[in-house]
């Protein structure tokens, strides 16, 4: 069943980008155990970010229509967040 999967380079690069985006949950909750309450710390936003335009990237060379779409709409949004959370801290 494997050997149906094409595994090269871009599949490395698109489950480093799913990383990324597990990632962001691991930081966040240790940031929200350490305080003991709900914290999304700005590290969350910039490996939304990160993970976001890598999953761009990697539809755009698969040519997959709905991860592309997907991939503005979440880089989008999460940059307007990111903007949010550092005018929150000024």
């Amino acid at each position: 069943m494997l050997n149906s999967y094409k595994i090269d380079f871009w599949t490395f690069w698109g489950m480093t980008a799913q990383g990324l985006f597990f990632g962001r949950f691991i930081i966040q909750w240790y940031y929200s155990e350490k305080a003991k309450r709900t914290v999304i710390p700005h590290i969350f936003w910039y490996l939304s970010l990160c993970g976001a335009v890598m999953t761009l990237i990697y539809a755009f060379v698969r040519s997959d229509l709905v991860f592309l779409l997907t991939g503005f709409l979440q880089i989008l949004l999460y940059s307007r967040n990111l903007v949010l959370a550092k005018r929150k801290d000024d």
